[in-house]
């Protein structure tokens, strides 16, 4: 669409009438869950996503003028960078060999939302009786372990450190059997050996509330590792992008960590260091994993950004307006539907078309770009034109926004008059 997406404009590019556009989103009991659900049953079903498939966990905020829309509440930005007016969808996305799609999200309701005073918001935006608090930690866990559930193919989970510094969340995902890696602050304490963890007791012989380590005696802060003696680095060569090569320094080591129960949790402690970004990433990776494979799985939260900006600007994610809980749902499904769509017209267009290798040869190059979102969505434009509006129809538009602004002013005259 030329214009922006909103209900309205989609209902006139559809010739759909407005009042059942938006009754389709906001208030039709079909079941956007379930669509997705039969969304990811096709995407298990590509040979492509069977090997080496990686869920990536993410969420994303976007701008809220009204604290009514389920959700808003001032909360952080990430694309803006600070606390404003905002709702706040926790995602999904799967990845491999640069192809990538949502495959589930859940809105984040604030705790705010949950107080007695907000019971009428509740009601306006159609929360669910039964909906509890969660955070975004628990709804990103849930829908890690319905992808699970669902059979869908993945070999490893890959999160940042909001999510990753949090030590349950990783142990559940072991406790599940699933490869993790989990991004964590620079100033996470590690120790390169097993630690002696003792609990003292006081002189009247009770147990102390907290645990300590008797050797070795100090733990190390991630960051102190990057130069230390036994941290062997190994430049690896992840994947052709736009620039030539994605190349990164790793390198890692067997660490342990303490539970606020004493007991100890060791895990691979994964760093990465390029021109841009240097992370820290714990993993529960078997013990015989090569480095290349550990790599290759922990470098793909580029694609849910990618997902994450393409959802926005390419599939009218960003431009949802629509207040009612069940309305954000749908939209999440109808988004994951167009991306789906997208991601299979690309895998469909790469089996259909070879590559000419003389191409290769001609722009002196040896990987070939793949179709993009933009150049699908440019395709789409010349199979399925959008309709032009004829005199007719821009007339028949013009009564019925001056009818609508003439209905809306008498309501509100009748509401101030009072019974």
């Amino acid at each position: 669409m030329e214009s922006k997406r909103t209900m309205a404009n989609i209902a006139r590019q559809t010739q759909v009438a407005s009042q059942n556009m938006q009754h389709f989103v906001s208030e039709s009991p079909w079941a956007g869950a379930e669509l997705i659900s039969s969304i990811r049953e096709s995407i298990s079903q590509r040979g492509e996503f069977q090997e080496e498939s990686v869920l990536v966990l993410d969420e994303s905020a976007d701008e809220k003028a009204g604290r009514y829309s389920a959700g808003a509440g001032r909360q952080h930005n990430g694309r803006l960078g600070k606390v404003d007016m905002s709702q706040v969808g926790v995602f999904l996305s799967l990845v491999n060999s640069g192809y990538h799609s949502w495959v589930d999200g859940e809105l984040y309701l604030p705790k705010k939302w949950f107080e007695e005073e907000c019971q009428e918001r509740r009601q306006r935006a159609g929360i669910p009786e039964d909906r509890q608090f969660q955070t975004k930690l628990e709804l990103g866990l849930r829908m890690i372990k319905r992808a699970q559930g669902e059979g869908l193919p993945f070999a490893a989970v890959d999160f940042d450190s909001l999510y990753g510094r949090k030590g349950w969340l990783r142990d559940e995902l072991n406790a599940c059997g699933i490869e993790y890696y989990a991004d964590t602050p620079a100033n996470t304490k590690v120790y390169l050996s097993e630690p002696q963890v003792v609990w003292p007791e006081s002189k009247s012989g009770q147990k102390a509330k907290k645990c300590r380590v008797s050797s070795p005696r100090y733990p190390y802060a991630v960051k102190d590792l990057l130069k230390h003696p036994k941290t062997l680095w190994r430049t690896l060569t992840l994947r052709p992008n736009e620039r030539g090569f994605l190349k990164a320094d790793f390198a890692r080591h067997q660490v342990w960590t303490i539970r606020e129960d004493g007991s100890l949790r060791e895990e691979w402690l994964l760093i990465r260091r390029d021109e841009k970004r240097l992370t820290y990433s714990f993993s529960n990776a078997p013990v015989d994993s090569s480095l290349p494979t550990m790599a290759a799985r922990k470098s793909q939260r580029y694609f849910i950004e990618r997902s994450n900006q393409d959802a926005k600007s390419e599939l009218g994610w960003g431009e949802f307006q629509a207040i009612k809980y069940r309305a954000w749902q749908h939209h999440l499904a109808l988004t994951i539907a167009a991306s789906w769509f997208i991601t299979e017209t690309r895998l469909d267009w790469a089996l259909e078309f070879e590559r000419d290798p003389d191409l290769l040869a001609h722009y002196e190059i040896d990987v070939l770009p793949a179709l993009s979102m933009a150049n699908v969505r440019e395709l789409l434009r010349a199979a399925l034109p959008l309709p032009q509006l004829s005199t007719l129809d821009a007339a028949a538009l013009v009564v019925e926004h001056l009818d609508n602004r003439t209905r809306s002013r008498q309501s509100r005259l009748r509401n101030a008059l009072g019974p």
